[in-house]
């Protein structure tokens, strides 16, 4: 995409004539969201970032404007993001077919970690700091929410942790012999041996400016470069859209005037990784919308969605610009990036798990707007 900025800050989204994809109130609305906490404070170097009160409008098909960003002081200090190794981990694909597939993928995997933990306990050497079983194909990253347990063609994925490479290459090879050896319907593509790679860790921390000297170095000359040091940021900057609250408050409802549709009907949704932290962005396709997913999609009711990955807080806040919700789930990811034996370490799919949430809505507006209405 092509941005063109103006001398106000707003700017205008656009793309080359006859190339693919789309630019819509959608897809820069979803870019937005990505990857962020609270749509407030976008904390950058050299500014701290308002996007709650952001327009995003569209001027003709793939030309769209956006206006309203606002600019706070910075901090005082800088994110520093480090990284260390922490042991080894290894990732096995096996597909499986047939009746129960799903059922004999999570016994064969069980039945790998069994027989090698036997096998380091015979050696004398610690047991895997970590395993994964997951059943790609029978929604196996959706938990409870799985509605595809019945499928007749599966891929288990099985993944672990130790500190040495030498019991992960051990797992490679028992794992290898499950097609002759385990359930019936085990397949894949020969050729493809996982390798052992590195657990990278990452570690981050706030350092003060002061104490981070900025230079040039060119052709040899250091160019010592004056930073503004003293930030000035203030979370009390941060006030709550007193707006957006009231819109919530829909008044009562007569439940035969009610049907459900999924949050798809009704919204975009955009996920992404924050190191073990994820976000989902929602965003209502209509203002009027939005009342109705808002009262629906609390943070107990959003972290209630995640429970089996979820271990901290869920933080909603709210983007009344462009009538969409920021969800913030601490420590969902299993670590997150390098460090997660998850087959979703940075929450790509989070936003689409979500769409599948049962919104009620009066039975007007669906009917008027032709939504999927789901079955009582």
């Amino acid at each position: 995409p092509i941005a063109e900025v103006a001398a106000d800050g707003s700017f205008v989204v656009s793309k080359p004539d006859g190339t693919g994809g789309l630019v819509s109130f959608g897809t820069v609305a979803e870019q937005m969201l990505y990857e962020i906490g609270d749509p407030r404070a976008y904390f950058l170097p050299d500014v701290t970032c308002d996007f709650s009160q952001v327009t995003i409008d569209e001027l003709d098909r793939d030309l769209v404007r956006v206006a309203n960003a606002k600019g706070r002081p910075p901090t005082p200090t800088y994110k520093v993001s480090a990284t260390y190794e922490d042991g080894f981990r290894v990732g096995i694909y096996h597909t499986i077919g047939g009746i129960d597939a799903a059922a004999k993928a999570e016994r064969t995997g069980e039945a790998i970690l069994k027989r090698c933990r036997q096998m380091l306990r015979d050696s004398n050497q610690p047991d895997f700091s970590e395993t994964s079983i997951e059943i790609l194909g029978a929604e196996g990253s959706y938990g409870p929410h799985s509605r595809a347990r019945g499928a007749r063609e599966v891929i288990l994925k099985l993944a672990a942790k130790h500190e040495t490479t030498q019991a992960l290459n051990m797992l490679v090879r028992e794992s290898t012999s499950a097609a002759t050896a385990m359930s019936p319907g085990i397949c894949g593509m020969a050729g493809n041996r996982p390798k052992v790679s590195p657990v990278v860790r990452l570690f981050s921390c706030l350092v003060p400016k002061a104490e981070l000297p900025v230079a040039v170095h060119v052709e040899g000359n250091i160019l010592p470069v004056d930073v503004p040091l003293e930030g000035g940021f203030d979370a009390a900057m941060l006030r709550e859209s007193s707006e957006q609250a009231e819109a919530a408050d829909v008044g009562g409802d007569d439940a035969s005037g009610m049907v459900t549709v999924p949050l798809v009907a009704l919204a975009y949704g955009r996920s992404g990784d924050k190191g073990n932290h994820a976000n989902v962005g929602i965003i209502a396709r209509r203002p009027d919308y939005l009342p109705w997913i808002r009262r629906t999609l609390t943070e107990q009711a959003v972290a209630s969605h995640y429970a089996h990955i979820l271990e901290g807080a869920v933080h909603r806040f709210d983007l009344p610009g462009v009538h969409g919700l920021n969800f913030l789930l601490e420590n969902v990811l299993g670590g997150g990036g390098t460090a997660s034996l998850r087959n979703d370490p940075q929450g790509k799919a989070f936003a689409q798990m979500l769409l599948d949430y049962p919104v009620s809505v009066p039975r007007a507006l669906a009917v008027a707007d032709k939504l999927e209405v789901l079955a009582a």
